[in-house]
């Protein structure tokens, strides 16, 4: 089956034509490609998308991030399976290493460590962050997000927009609106500050549902990483001049200090405790 929409039938032909957008893209190698997969293929997908509100799954609620997501592939449809599978793929990875210019060996992730299925309800935010830099088992180096949004009918005032920030956070350069079957990929280094960090405005019964999937290489070139950290945890920032963040700066702090000096065995019970993850 071609995964793909008609204008992207050809894809390793769309990557040699989008490679030069993607790799120049400010702030940081990025790009979004509307109508990226086949449409009636994805509705089916969407059909799928499971309940994450029950307690065996993912619920953040902190200053930081209101959102929900699912563990790994268990609750994957055989549509979803499907389709993960495939952009966990030799394909879609050949696709990912043309378009970026990666030149290390990209590779999947099986686990789906800390992607799948996410959602925001209204009033649910992320605020900027770069992303955890070590997938936890495999040691490996993340080096690519991608997002691929099932809104159908998504308004501009729902909001929900994912935005790239600059380096020094003082400017969001690019925001993309989260409507359904876009897709958004970028490179992701210790300065890739992203996030959708203002709440989310659309009506109580809709939500913002999305498909995360990360990729990872064996090393990485010296720039993409901040020399004062190593393996670290996501890192939340705070925008330049944006009123009410002041909270989330005390929480950053919170929980580096907690982390610092808090054996494993309590640090765990804490961050249940504050992060409220059921």
């Amino acid at each position: 089956m071609n995964y793909f929409s008609e204008q992207y039938k050809d894809f390793m032909a769309a990557a040699e034509s989008n490679k030069e957008k993607y790799q120049q893209a400010e702030p940081f190698p990025n790009i979004a490609l509307e109508n990226f997969l086949n449409p009636d293929f994805l509705k089916e997908v969407l059909a799928e998308f499971p309940d994450l509100s029950k307690k065996d799954h993912i619920h953040f609620d902190n200053p930081n991030e209101i959102k929900l997501a699912s563990r790994g592939e268990r609750l994957f449809g055989p549509k979803t399976l499907e389709l993960m599978h495939f952009l966990n793929s030799e394909p879609f990875l050949n696709f990912l290493q043309k378009i970026t210019g990666i030149k290390e060996t990209l590779m999947p992730d099986p686990y789906f460590e800390g992607g799948g299925f996410h959602e925001i309800k209204p009033g649910g935010l992320l605020k900027v962050h770069a992303d955890f830099n070590k997938h936890r088992t495999a040691g490996l180096d993340r080096r690519i997000n991608v997002l691929i949004y099932l809104n159908e009918d998504w308004k501009e005032e729902y909001g929900g927009h994912f935005e790239l920030w600059t380096n020094d956070m003082t400017e969001c350069v690019t925001k993309i609106l989260p409507r359904f079957n876009t897709m958004a990929m970028f490179s992701t280094t210790d300065f890739s500050y992203h996030g959708h960090p203002n709440p989310l405005t659309c009506p109580p019964d809709r939500s913002r549902k999305s498909l995360a999937l990360y990729y990872y290489t064996n090393g990485r070139p010296a720039e993409e990483i901040n020399s004062g950290l190593e393996d670290h945890r996501t890192l939340f920032v705070a925008r330049k001049g944006v009123k009410g963040e002041e909270k989330m700066k005390f929480f950053n702090t919170f929980v580096g200090v907690v982390t610092a000096i808090t054996p494993p065995i309590i640090l765990t019970a804490i961050k249940k405790i504050v992060t409220k993850t059921y």
